[in-house]
């Protein structure tokens, strides 16, 4: 099994910055993917940004130009940069790991960390 270890979150001002890591490990199997989901009260859990199957990057809409991902150790380090917090981005934020076997994809969830952003 996968064993997500999240760590960055905490308060901060609109406007102000965080970075969020996490590490995986436990698993000889191969990681294809890494990245960022987030959950915010009575909403539905939504990606944020993350590293694909073929080692490029997807990113929110709402996230782009402010936050940006990136990887150590290949892919069992992530880090989620987050500039120019906005109130609106206060949730728990989750690290996934994925991985394809035989065509089959499965994902690994982090016990979600907050992060809360104040006006």
């Amino acid at each position: 099994q996968v064993q997500l270890v999240e760590s960055g979150g905490g308060l901060v001002q609109a406007g102000g910055s965080l970075r969020l890591s996490c590490a995986a490990s436990g698993s000889a199997f191969s990681i294809n993917g890494m990245g960022w989901y987030r959950q915010a009260s009575g909403k539905q859990r939504e990606l944020v940004a993350t590293f694909t199957r073929s080692g490029g990057t997807l990113y929110a809409d709402s996230v782009k130009g402010r936050f940006t991902i990136s990887r150590e150790n290949g892919k069992n380090t992530v880090y989620l940069q987050m500039n120019s917090l906005k109130p609106e981005n206060t949730a728990a934020y989750y690290c996934n790991v994925f991985r394809y076997f035989l065509g089959r994809r499965t994902d690994y969830w982090g016990k979600g960390i907050p992060v809360t952003v104040s006006s």
